[in-house]
């Protein structure tokens, strides 16, 4: 177990160090290229792309907590800080986005579009860029993510789906705005907005039914249940309950057996459902076994 928690950390770090190089290096470039190519758009997508570094540190601590060895104070571990960790990057990735709305709305608003400067060439080839390298980063972190079942590394690289998406309005609103439609440039800012809070509320909702005990879907559910009854002893499956805990599972199990075995019987019966339903998904952390007597 502590071999598998010290392999998925490496990763978790691994990932992490390339992100937060890739972010820098982008936000340095678009934000020297909307300043130069003359896009709110572009400046607006560097300040998202400044954001996902900041968010990239806290996955690092997150995963650093969530894979700390239970103790005294934290019986069933730690997994739960990691979900804390994706609710942080949620609201950074919110609040910047409140940011970039606000940015856009000020500028439609004011309507004086005869003072804003129609972007270069420079920010549309920024943006095309910004799509394909943000859209590379949301697929390696998320290989990754799935890999480990990290719910933080999951946030971060639907940070770089959401960077890649409002690149892809920043090329509408950069297009739009250099054959003549200038507010389409803050427009796009206001669209990116959406996108990107539209995330941040997934993300929220998705680490909060981790914290309050959700219970696994019904397909999981489905193949324990099938896993017990299919045991040698087991008569019927009386209960079960399951609860999402971080990125583990937490199961408790009623099972009927025969009233007349004996306890060592019974036992065995019992210690072979856990392993089974244990060995069944490498995300099940404990699973308990209750016997009913038939």
């Amino acid at each position: 177990m502590n071999n598998e928690m010290n392999s998925e950390k490496k990763l978790a770090y691994k990932v992490s160090g390339v992100t937060i190089i890739g972010n820098l290096l982008l936000c340095i470039f678009k934000f020297l290229c909307g300043i130069i190519g003359c896009s709110q758009a572009m400046v607006s997508d560097a300040i998202h792309s400044a954001s996902d570094i900041f968010s990239t540190i806290i996955v690092i601590v997150g995963v650093k907590i969530s894979h700390k060895e239970s103790d005294d104070d934290h019986r069933y571990g730690h997994e739960r800080y990691e979900c804390l960790a994706a609710i942080i990057l949620a609201v950074i990735l919110g609040f910047t986005s409140l940011y970039i709305g606000y940015s856009g709305i000020t500028t439609v608003i004011s309507g004086n579009y005869e003072k804003i400067k129609a972007p270069t060439v420079l920010a549309l080839v920024a943006a095309i860029i910004s799509i394909i390298v943000k859209e590379l980063m949301y697929h390696y972190t998320m290989h990754a993510a799935k890999k480990i079942n990290s719910d933080s590394l999951k946030a971060d690289a639907w940070h770089h789906r959401s960077d890649a998406i409002s690149s892809i309005g920043s090329l509408i609103g950069i297009g739009g705005a250099m054959l003549g439609f200038l507010f389409m440039d803050a427009l796009a800012s206001i669209i990116i907005c959406i996108v990107i809070l539209k995330a941040a509320v997934d993300i929220i909702k998705d680490a909060m039914d981790k914290l309050v005990d959700k219970s696994c879907d019904r397909e999981t559910i489905e193949q324990l249940i099938d896993i017990a009854k299919n045991t040698e002893g087991v008569i019927d499956i009386d209960d079960i309950k399951t609860r999402l805990f971080g990125n583990k599972i937490y199961v408790d199990i009623e099972i009927c057996c025969d009233g007349d075995l004996s306890l060592r019987e019974a036992h065995n019966i019992a210690d072979l459902v856990h392993d089974r339903i244990e060995n069944s998904n490498i995300n099940i952390k404990h699973c308990m076994v209750h016997i009913n007597p038939d």
